[in-house]
């Protein structure tokens, strides 16, 4: 029988937890089914996800930042679509194909545009990990030199390169040992940093504009000083550009705040335009050359996928609708609105510890009230798990409010929102309204918030991973 996709769909859509108990990751779907998200989604649009009832839930996550220019973009799907129309030749391998330079020259340009020309030599791999590992080794063949050093607190994806630079302990559970070389420093310490540096041995320090985990960044010009001591001990200065890159912080890259200049920066998720997976290394050429550096070895970095048409279409898309919808510039304007409905929250609900935003790159970090009900709530939660009150707050956003958010951080009271760069006043505007309806909600103790908690508890004693960090 012929492969009718469509039909498949439409007959066996709301099958999909079950499918995935039984043929996929079953402790996830555990999950899910715990924290009250076990939706089924038919279909996305824009900042929207609709389920089979038609009923909207704003997707304030965003795929991990892959929506920045929304879901199902009518550009990207035409350019995928025209890419698939031309029966292009796709990853002959020993060819260099034309869609692989248009995506390229795009990025460069971008670069230049936004002051970092010497980024002029891009890499196209699959992923933001796969990236951060190419990463990884143009530092170290570039310098000849060993180690690099990452940030505390850090996270660079789950493969064994990227997850040995992660300074995260709750991912590397279990899968140890490291490579050796890879150490971390605390974000601040330009002493803690300058002893490392001292060694001579350090290939690249690399660091989040913006931490993914928690939404931290310095609030000082500790960036801007770490790249000069990188600059006086030869070692590279290499930005993780996979989520905070391509406006999600209201410029084009994150490092623009700072106004650095880093030897190597690293791209996905909206590089896919929300379709087709697309990474990418961009560097200085002199970097580049160091890797590809004879004849004999003009593959020696290389990956299957990297530069296929799809992706590259995606890529092209993705950028083309960044810059002709404003869409950088419309970060920042809703970063500062939902910046200040939020603070307005801080001020009027004790429980609001401090508020963090770069653009639409936001961290909510709750504190212990200072009623003595809410203090009740708050030690009574925490003695049950340390880490479980934010899922307090994700869960009644998708339940009660059909809004979409994530748990930011292990063990931290830590929620952060991804939106896609295409809000508008009406998204941020549900969004805060419906947070204050749940902060609200957890003046009342006892009450069915904190019954919530319980509830995880139960599952999770009888499931050791049932409730999402």
């Amino acid at each position: 029988m012929p492969l009718d996709l469509k039909e498949l769909v439409t007959t066996r859509l709301g099958e999909n937890y079950d499918l995935h108990e039984r043929h996929l990751n079953k402790t996830l779907v555990k999950v899910q089914r715990t924290i009250g998200f076990a939706n089924i989604y038919a279909r996305g649009e824009g900042a929207y996800l609709y389920d089979m009832d038609g009923q909207d839930y704003l997707d304030f996550l965003s795929g991990f930042g892959v929506f920045n220019i929304g879901r199902n973009h009518p550009v990207a799907q035409k350019a995928i679509r025209d890419i698939l129309d031309m029966n292009l030749p796709n990853m002959v391998q020993m060819d260099s194909a034309l869609m692989s330079g248009l995506l390229a020259e795009a990025l460069t340009k971008r670069m230049a545009a936004q002051g970092a020309p010497h980024l002029d030599a891009v890499f196209l791999c699959n992923s933001g990990t796969e990236a951060v590992e190419g990463a990884l080794k143009f530092a170290k063949c570039a310098t000849g030199r060993p180690r690099i050093l990452s940030l505390d607190n850090s996270y660079h994806g789950l493969s064994y390169g990227s997850l040995s630079v992660t300074g995260n302990n709750a991912f590397q559970e279990g899968f140890g040992p490291f490579l050796p070389g890879c150490d971390k420093v605390p974000m601040g310490d330009l002493e803690r940093l300058e002893a490392e540096l001292k060694r001579g041995d350090v290939a690249g320090f690399l660091v989040e504009p913006v931490q993914g985990k928690g939404v931290k960044f310095p609030k000082d010009d500790y960036f801007n000083n770490a790249q000069a001591l990188c600059r006086k001990y030869g070692t590279l200065f290499m930005c993780d550009e996979v989520q905070t890159g391509l406006g999600r912080t209201g410029k084009w890259f994150a490092f623009e705040h700072w106004g650095l200049e880093p030897d190597v920066i690293t791209l996905a998720k909206t590089l896919s335009a929300g379709y087709v997976p697309c990474g990418a290394i961009i560097t200085r050429r002199a970097i580049y050359q160091k890797v590809f550096s004879r004849l004999d070895r003009c593959i020696v970095h290389s990956t299957t996928f990297g530069r296929n048409n799809l992706a590259c279409a995606a890529g092209l898309a993705a950028l083309t609708v960044l810059e002709d919808e404003n869409l950088i510039e419309n970060a920042a304007r809703m970063g500062k609105l939902l910046e200040e409905k939020l603070l307005d929250l801080k001020v009027r609900y004790d429980i609001v510890g401090e508020v963090r935003v770069k653009g639409l790159m936001c961290g909510i970090e709750f504190a212990e009230p200072r009623s003595w009900m809410g203090k009740m709530g708050w030690k009574f939660v925490h003695q049950l798990d340390s880490s479980m009150f934010p899922q307090l707050i994700v869960t009644p956003l998708l339940t009660k409010h059909r809004i979409l958010t994530q748990v930011a951080a292990n063990n931290a009271d830590i929620v952060k929102i991804l939106p896609p760069l295409m809000i508008g006043e009406k998204e941020v505007e549900r969004f805060t309204s419906s947070l204050e309806s749940v902060l609200i909600e957890l003046k009342s103790f006892p009450g069915p918030i904190w019954e919530l908690g319980r509830n995880f508890l139960k599952a999770m004693r009888s499931e050791p991973a049932a409730v999402a960090r």
